[in-house]
């Protein structure tokens, strides 16, 4: 299955090198260029056990890659995940400024 994460912190991060480790072509997606490219060279902004060693394994078998090109990851996918942040507003309602920006 060809699957978009949108997101690259810890949610979508993991999210999309765990379905990239199931077997799934996994394009993941953030709007930080330079997040992507520590990613793409291996430098994970996040700690998670395993995790760099799943995406060293993953991308080096093609099915995991990252990128800023969001038209182009959801054209090419079956199945979108939007894991991006939804904070609080000064009301307690969830901002969801961040969600409708991706959809």
């Amino acid at each position: 299955m060809n699957i978009c994460v949108i997101g690259t912190g810890y949610v979508g991060l993991v999210t999309g090198v765990v379905f990239s480790d199931l077997g799934n072509e996994v394009v993941c997606v953030d709007k930080d260029a330079a997040k992507i490219e520590g990613l793409t060279q291996g430098r994970m902004p996040i700690y998670e056990p395993g995790l760099e060693e799943m995406v060293a394994r993953n991308v080096a078998d093609g099915r995991l890659t990252f990128t800023t090109d969001l038209d182009g990851a959801v054209a090419r996918a079956e199945v979108v995940f939007i894991a991006v942040g939804t904070p609080p507003r000064p009301d307690g309602s969830t901002d969801l400024s961040f969600v409708e920006a991706a959809a």
